[in-house]
């Protein structure tokens, strides 16, 4: 009986480098479930992505990455640009990982490698950003540049912290960004510090941020605008309201869609999950209703 074929692409220097020590093992787990594996350490960014685009995907009947969200992002673009697109499978090896979290794979990377092979597969949507796509979030503003930012090493010491901390830096200098926003049908303008685009239950490792009904195959994202405040009380309002998702429709605005454009009056940089994704003064966003095969827990 002929073996299926796996390529397993892996950022060995992500989250605290456990990869290492979990290699074997992880391959151990695929071999016995009928793979032959192919591996695949990254050495550079943008390599994810090259490890999908530049190889035969007919040959392979699963593609598997192991490292931060960053990674995760790197495959699935690179899946979407080819003809056949194969189930992925996502070992979690990185600081956050809310997208792993909201599709409850584990954050052990054992069981997670026992989920691909046992588990089943999710259609999941993903976003697409002018030509680019993501899987779980679009973001500008307070906060966003933090993730790329922040070097590794504070990354890898303090988790999701490390974003939370490098951001509390720039509170005294908040910077907003008038924008006009059109989706279904409806025209926003405003002045924001704030924006994203969302697919998945946490951000940052805050859960319910995005929203309280999030369903990640429903064809539709999560969108959150926050409009910039007149005070510090109100930018602490802004934060309890976020944090608790009670939305306060006068300092911000919150919706689900499927398509929208914004516009800007200068370009904005943006953050594509957790990574640059350019400066920006016009995007367009749709949404990719359960493009990406995944696999999960039973």
């Amino acid at each position: 009986m002929e073996k299926k074929k796996m390529l397993f692409v892996y950022n060995p220097r992500a989250g605290k480098a456990q990869i290492r020590s979990n290699l074997l093992d992880i391959i151990d787990i695929f071999t016995k479930a009928g793979f032959e594996v192919t591996a695949y350490p990254t050495q550079a960014k943008g390599d994810g992505l090259t490890a999908v685009t530049q190889r035969r995907l007919g040959f392979y009947d699963i593609i598997v990455c192991s490292g931060g969200d960053g990674t995760l992002d790197e495959v699935v673009t690179g899946m979407m640009q080819c003809d056949k697109r194969l189930p992925i499978g996502y070992v979690p090896a990185g600081s956050t990982n809310d997208f792993a979290n909201s599709l409850q794979i584990p954050k052990n990377m054992i069981d997670a490698a026992h989920a691909i092979v046992n588990g089943r597969t999710f259609s999941c949507d993903i976003g697409g950003f002018n030509d680019d796509v993501f899987v779980y979030i679009a973001a500008f503003g307070l906060f966003t540049e933090v993730s790329y930012e922040t070097r590794q090493d504070v990354k890898n010491i303090l988790g999701h912290m490390a974003y939370v901390l490098e951001g509390m830096k720039r509170l005294s200098g908040i910077k907003s960004y008038p924008m006009r926003v059109e989706h279904d049908g409806q025209i926003l303008e405003g002045d924001f510090i704030f924006g994203m685009i969302t697919n998945s239950l946490s951000v940052g490792g805050f859960k319910r941020i995005t929203g309280k009904y999030v369903q990640l195959d429903d064809g539709e994202f999560e969108v959150t605008l926050i409009k910039r405040p007149a005070n510090p009380v109100e930018l602490n309002t802004i934060m309890a309201a976020l944090l608790n998702r009670n939305i306060n429709t006068d300092l911000m605005y919150c919706f689900k869609t499927s398509a929208l454009k914004a516009t800007a009056e200068e370009e904005i940089a943006w953050t594509l999950d957790g990574e640059y994704g350019g400066k920006h003064q016009e995007i367009s966003i749709q949404v990719f209703k359960q493009a990406l095969q995944i696999r999960v827990p039973n």
